[in-house]
Formats: structure tokens, sequence, C-alpha cells
């Protein structure tokens, strides 16, 4: 939870994804959509119909992935 909000209740149809590779991928990629202050979205561009999953900066961090690394949006 990011200040007690819980991220799955931020609304994100209205958010642009961006893959980290900058281009049309082949192989598949992640998408990443900034939700909130310090909130993010994590998609699967093979999987479009999935629900993305949400994670805040700081988790994003521990788990190695930098969202400055994501292109503009898909």
């Amino acid at each position: 939870m990011l200040n007690g909000t819980n991220l799955y209740e931020l609304d994100i149809t209205e958010a642009s994804f961006a893959k980290p590779c900058g281009g049309p991928c082949t192989e598949g990629c992640v998408t990443l959509a900034q939700i909130g202050d310090n909130a993010w979205a994590l998609g699967d561009s093979k999987r479009p119909d999935t629900t993305p999953l949400r994670f805040t900066t700081e988790e994003l961090a521990a788990a190695g992935i930098d969202p400055t690394r994501f292109a503009q949006p898909v």
C-alpha cells in the first residue's frame, strides 16, 4: 500500500503504458504505466487482456526495475 492507499483502487483506464525496449517487440515485453505518485501498473504485452499488476516505486526498485528505462507510451 502507498500511504494507506490500495493500489488496486487507483483508476488505470487512462493509463499510458510504455515498453522498456522503445520499439516493436517480437518476443513480447512488459509494459509500465505511472498511475499515481510512486504508483505503477505493470502489464504484459503478450497478454493485454490480463489485469496489470500494481507496485510502488520502492517495490519496483527492489525488483531491479527502473521506470526511467521505459520509452514513450505505446
